[in-house]
């Protein structure tokens, strides 16, 4: 089965300050920095994203590590919100860290949780700032004095996950949370701007990821497998050789050894054995055969990762082409404007020449009747 990793057990200097809160198993993603629209995946199968307490910044983080590096490490502030943008999807932005990150959960239920628990958190951020703010004012000489035995009881006080929410520390300026306020708008804008093209295409690359996934939970699972069954296949060979060594006494020994029933009882079990490591070494046979399978199922899972990007870049493509058939079009359309009335001008011009020609006409028939 795949590995559990544990940011405080990889992190030694967090396991005595911060206290894990609430865990779940999620893909991760980030926003391309570069376009602010397309989801770039942060890692290659589901991971565990956990919130973490901080007890001597009194805190709260938002935890996941991916192999040796933390790909998710974001402290969460009043300000931020989680957003679920589909059934399986949510996303929150980090002005700190510059990014906008995305979560994709097996199940609907498990994204209703982690929401739940991220509200819970940011309201008790909220909580916790006010407090703070009170807490900096007792401290103001100008306001009042507080006892320092009070003061610093409340602030070593564990925070307690109740009705009145977690208490947490901010220190920050109105024009820092104006500024996050409208970081988190304009990211949120630019997200909502995204076509209903790329959304299919990240639905498609987390449907991959997930399969990704399942495919190598079922790789490991296969290999321990193996591995017991070596284990299991050594020790019928050797069980085998024991009981050869045996018969061979036997034949050796002629009539001082057992009876002949005893002899077809041995020679039997040595048979059971033989087909029992056959059907083993079937088994190891077929586990070798998936194992191939997975490979090329990782190289249609790269293959369909090319497709998509080629899908991206050909649909900028179209529409750079749709623009510039729209630009033609309304030329088009113009110089059609533009003929239509030299046209009916050139018609007009036309009309009083012809009749300018007629009056001309009488005038000479008149003359000839003269």
């Amino acid at each position: 089965m795949g590995s559990h990793y544990d940011p405080v057990s990889m992190f030694p200097l967090h396991r005595e300050r911060e206290q894990p809160i609430f865990s779940a198993r999620a893909h991760v993603f980030q926003i391309d920095p570069a376009t602010k629209r397309n989801w770039i995946p942060a890692s290659k199968h589901a991971v565990t994203v956990s919130f973490f307490y901080d007890a001597n910044r009194n805190v709260y983080r938002i935890i996941s590590v991916g192999g040796t590096k933390a790909i998710i490490n974001s402290t969460i502030s009043p300000n931020m919100s989680f957003t679920k943008t589909s059934q399986k999807f949510g996303q929150w932005a980090d002005s700190r860290a510059n990014t906008v990150y995305g979560l994709g959960f097996a199940t609907e239920q498990q994204l209703h949780q982690f929401s739940e628990r991220f509200n819970e958190v940011k309201d008790g951020a909220r909580l916790a700032r006010e407090k703070s703010q009170e807490k900096m004012e007792m401290n103001n000489p100008g306001l009042s004095i507080a006892a320092p035995q009070d003061l610093c009881d409340e602030l070593q006080s564990p925070p307690v996950m109740c009705a009145n929410g977690p208490e947490d520390k901010l220190f920050r300026s109105q024009s820092a949370d104006i500024t996050l306020n409208s970081e988190k708008e304009r990211i949120k804008k630019m997200l909502s701007e995204g076509s209903i093209c790329e959304m299919n295409l990240e639905t498609e690359l987390f449907t991959l990821q997930d399969s990704n996934a399942k495919l190598v939970a079922a790789l490991h699972e296969a290999n321990a497998n193996v591995e017991q069954w070596k284990k299991q296949l050594v020790a019928y060979q050797d069980e085998t050789e024991r009981l050869r060594d045996q018969v061979a006494d036997l034949e050796a020994h002629g009539g001082h050894g057992p009876s002949d029933m005893l002899k077809d009882e041995l020679t039997q079990s040595l048979e059971e054995l033989e087909a029992l490591l056959k059907a083993k070494d079937e088994e190891i046979c077929i586990l070798q055969a998936k194992k191939s399978d997975f490979h090329e199922m990782e190289q249609e899972r790269e293959e369909a990762i090319h497709r998509i990007q080629e899908l991206e870049m050909r649909n900028v493509e179209l529409e750079r082409r749709v623009q510039g058939a729209e630009q033609s079009l309304a030329n088009s359309l113009e110089e059609r404007d533009r003929i239509e009335s030299e046209v009916h001008r050139v018609v007009e011009i036309l009309d009083v020449k012809i009749f300018d020609l007629n009056d001309l006409r009488q005038s000479l028939v008149k003359l000839i009747d003269k």
